[in-house]
């Protein structure tokens, strides 16, 4: 980035701060680029992982600075790459010998470090303007803290549920620890923040060691809604209640419960339906719901040729296949191929394997080869570009004795073809708005994204949950009559690879394919998909900003 962003010409200034997976933070990038296009007089910024830079030639077609941030999207247990102390404090020699505890403390630091001067670098020491804001994600709570200490409104957004719950013991130790800030959430007026909005999303900001950043770093009380000098509430000064926004569908709930912002307090985005997702009474009663926010169809492709021949006519069915790069080409001909008839089985799991989940690629693999052999299934597996799973794939498509399944096996970059050809593994990407119309059910995560495209594309699901809100979906779409019962880890990814847990694992994946393709469930995700498809997520989210946040624009005509 070149120059100072707060020395520039003042103009009111977005900023998107958005930590995580793709899941995570995709949507929230989708919905900076349409600001920018819908307010074209702000200055908007996207703060994320250095690891989605490959988002920055799309944020800057649409007037979007990118500011990378050197954290990991995700450290598991077993990483211990690019984790350095401070002034030398930690030698590299002795970097696997740390505590998985400690080296988290020392990212934290510094990952904290790196958005205090991100938003330095745009807000400078210039006095906050009206219509200021940053907006976060659930994972990016200190842009909660830096928008108190540069004074502009905080706005959450969220592309799935609530991702944690508070500890069971939190409400009895904040009564003990904080007496009377716990008495000044308890007698809050109406429309201020209260002990709902606590513990239904803001618990964290009183943990997780906020309280030394806030006060040595900076300059702010250690607590929130303390004063600095005193450490009691700030009992003349009520923030109004955090309006609360998700992402997800069916945006005619609750469209009346917002409320006005002020300085330094929340709007926060969600977006279910009463229909999906009921309304608790312990939720906050300012819930604003919107939309699923689906990505631009040109962010969907892993090469450049398939994203111009799409552009156009993103929905189109075929392409000439000598028109498509060879890795789409292949994927196109396997679902058209009419000696199969039956639509394939859509497996994939996006980051779980660079969460730490997938130990044991050859076991997942000889599930899905087990299920294969004894059904007439075919499938479609997105290895998410997880180098042990892509090198196992490749290790079994080397060992095959079948001379003609090796040679086309190593023909494409991306894809390969196993188990007599009826497993094609991709390790591109390609638009699910595209790809699961062609499918027949959609093995996933339970993952936001893939619950939403599935939802959307009205496809049965199986749904092997991992961990945060993946439960609560795999649950719901159960419930809901779209899904069997979620899959126990172990009936997808057995870490053993012993006959008996590979069949085991095959048997339950097989049942739940098959219950997921009956009558009942097909015509249920028809139903639902029918209901959905009008919805605007991000049309949605883009009118509550307006409403909620941005002053009306004066451009001087």
């Amino acid at each position: 980035m070149e120059g100072d962003l707060g020395a520039k010409e003042r103009r009111p200034r977005a900023v998107f701060m958005a930590f995580g997976t793709k899941g995570d933070v995709y949507p929230i990038a989708a919905l900076a680029t349409a600001f920018a296009c819908d307010q074209q007089h702000y200055q908007v910024v996207l703060i994320t992982h250095l690891a989605h830079q490959s988002l920055s030639a799309h944020l800057a077609c649409k007037n979007v600075t990118y500011m990378p941030i050197s954290s990991a999207p995700v450290l598991a247990a077993h990483q211990h790459d690019n984790i350095s102390g401070s002034e030398g404090e930690i030698p590299q020699s002795h970097v696997d010998q740390i505590s998985f505890s400690l080296r988290k403390k020392i990212i934290q630091k510094e990952h904290r470090q790196e958005c205090l001067s991100a938003l330095e670098g745009v807000f400078g020491d210039d006095p906050s303007m009206e219509g200021d804001f940053i907006a976060i994600n659930f994972f990016a709570l200190e842009g909660w803290h830096l928008a108190e200490l540069f004074q502009v409104e905080c706005v959450i957004t969220a592309p799935y549920l609530v991702p944690y719950s508070a500890p069971s013991s939190f409400e009895r130790q904040f009564r003990q620890e904080l007496p009377f800030l716990y008495k000044y959430f308890q007698e809050a007026p109406a429309n201020t923040v209260c002990w709902k909005d606590i513990a239904h999303w803001m618990w964290p900001l009183f943990m997780d060691n906020w309280g030394s950043w806030r006060s040595d770093c900076l300059n702010l009380s250690p607590v929130p809604f303390t004063d600095p000098v005193t450490n009691l509430p700030l009992w003349h000064m009520r923030a109004q209640s955090p309006l609360l926004l998700f992402y997800l569908f069916w945006n005619q709930l609750l469209r009346e419960k917002g409320c006005l912002l002020t300085k330094g307090v929340t709007m926060t985005r969600y977006g279910f339906s009463k229909e999906i997702v009921e309304f608790p009474g312990y939720w906050p009663s300012n819930v604003y719901i919107c939309g699923f926010w689906f990505l631009p169809m040109e962010w969907q492709f892993s090469c450049h040729r398939c994203r111009e021949i799409f552009r156009p006519n993103p929905y189109r069915s075929v392409i000439s296949m000598d028109r498509l790069c060879a890795n789409h080409a292949a994927l196109q001909n396997f679902l058209m191929d009419s000696s199969r008839p039956c639509l394939p089985v859509f497996v994939g799991l996006n980051s779980i394997g660079s969460m730490g989940f997938l130990r044991n690629p050859q076991a997942f693999l000889m599930v899905l080869e087990a299920v294969v052999e004894s059904t007439e299934y075919k499938f479609v597996l997105f290895s998410s570009g997880y180098k042990p799973l892509d090198a196992t794939i490749q290790s079994i498509a080397g060992a095959s004795s079948k001379s003609a399944v090796l040679e086309r096996a190593v023909c494409h970059e991306d894809s390969t073809f196993l188990f007599n050809d009826r497993l094609f593994c991709f390790s591109g990407t390609i638009p699910y708005s595209w790809l699961f119309p062609r499918c027949a059910v959609a093995v996933h995560h339970g993952g936001s994204g893939s619950t939403a495209a599935a939802l959307h594309a009205g496809i049965p699901q199986v749904v092997c949950p991992f961990l945060l809100d993946q439960f609560y979906w795999a649950e719901r779409l159960c419930w809901l009559g779209v899904a069997p019962e979620p899959l126990q880890r172990q009936h997808l990814i057995p870490d053993d690879n012993d006959i008996s847990s590979i069949n085991q694992a095959a048997g339950a994946l097989s049942r739940a394919i098959k219950m997921a393709l009956s009558p009942e469930v097909k015509a249920q995700a028809a139903n639902i998909a029918h209901r959905i498809s009008s919805e605007d997520g991000i049309g949605e989210a883009l009118k509550a900003l307006k409403e909620k946040v941005i002053p009306p624009f004066n451009d001087g005509t």
